[in-house]
């Protein structure tokens, strides 16, 4: 029984003990998942992070892997290049005295991301619930949308999800709704989905990342804090979504990475749009076809053939006011 006192999605994991808490499209979309863990832990629940990574993982010795392709990244986990999202997380975690691991995972097709995401669960010892979180809106695209965005690291992530069965409550909640924009995705179609969705049963409501609650400012600090770290390559989605939790408007400018672009900064990245995940699977238009997929350019390449069979893309659409 849902309430308007309580989020939909907080009201399904209510009973959840153990939570794994994933980032799924790679880089730093497992920041977006720290205020709702940071929630869920205040509430008694054991919390983990999970990260598919862009570091360069394989680099790690022998006593970072606690499966085949699950690395267990911590404060003083060594740093290779430049672009550690997973360690900077890990030390912002154990600088607030909470604990400081943050599984990875290789970017990889589904069979292996799948097998992967059951060892770690087998190592937490099972969970009740996997939440994947997306630092933009692109997970909701269903396939026949006139730009999908980034799509490859998501889908891998959501079909690797939709098959663990054994887990009670999956879901996902996606932050950052328009910074889509400038990877192709119309977010007129994005509501189309949601409502979709919700016909469907499928769509868990919408909430705001407060700036004055706990975990607003908890997850202000950690993106400063990331950003400091990733000096030559910050995060646009979440210094887009920090600018906008800020209260600020319009073509906010935190990095030399956005130059010749205009951002359009504003309260709806503040928001998470929250749904089942096993019912967003199913209004996926290929993510069956990504099943035996063993590499990241394998799913490319089972996006690009579907793609190329539809008979027409759904236009973008401008919204009306």
């Amino acid at each position: 029984m849902s309430s308007l006192r309580e989020p939909v999605f907080f009201s399904r994991l209510r009973e959840a003990r153990r939570i794994l808490v994933a980032g799924a499209g790679g880089g730093f979309d497992v920041y977006a998942g720290l205020p709702l863990a940071l929630a869920l832990r205040s509430a008694g629940a054991e919390v983990h992070l999970a990260s598919l990574s862009f570091a360069d993982l394989y680099g790690l010795g022998l006593d970072h892997w606690i499966e085949e392709d699950v690395a267990a990244i911590r404060p003083d986990t060594p740093l290779r290049g430049d672009y550690f999202p997973e360690r900077s997380l890990a030390r912002w975690l154990d600088s607030q005295g909470l604990p400081g691991t943050v599984y990875a995972f290789p970017t990889t097709g589904v069979r292996p991301l799948r097998a992967a995401y059951r060892a770690l669960l087998e190592h937490l010892g099972g969970v009740d619930a996997v939440v994947l979180v997306d630092g933009g809106t692109d997970i909701l695209m269903r396939g026949d949308e006139h730009g999908l965005g980034t799509p490859e690291e998501d889908m891998a992530s959501l079909a690797a999800v939709a098959g663990l069965d054994e887990v009670p409550h999956r879901l996902v909640a996606c932050l950052g709704f328009g910074v889509d924009a400038h990877h192709g995705v119309n977010h007129s179609l994005v509501l189309e989905n949601l409502a979709a969705l919700d016909r469907a049963g499928g769509y868990l409501g919408a909430f705001s990342l407060p700036r004055e609650s706990p975990e607003g400012a908890a997850y202000l600090d950690a993106v400063a804090h990331a950003q400091r770290s990733h000096a030559s390559h910050p995060s646009i989605v979440h210094g887009s979504v920090a600018a906008a939790v800020r209260g600020r408007f319009g073509d906010v400018r935190f990095t030399e990475r956005t130059r010749g672009s205009e951002l359009f900064v504003n309260p709806l990245m503040t928001l998470y749009f929250c749904a089942d995940l096993p019912a967003l699977a199913r209004a996926n238009l290929y993510l069956d076809r990504l099943e035996d997929t063993v590499l990241m350019r394998q799913i490319s390449s089972v996006i690009s053939g579907f793609r190329e069979e539809l008979p027409r893309q759904r236009p973008p659409r401008a919204f009306p006011h």
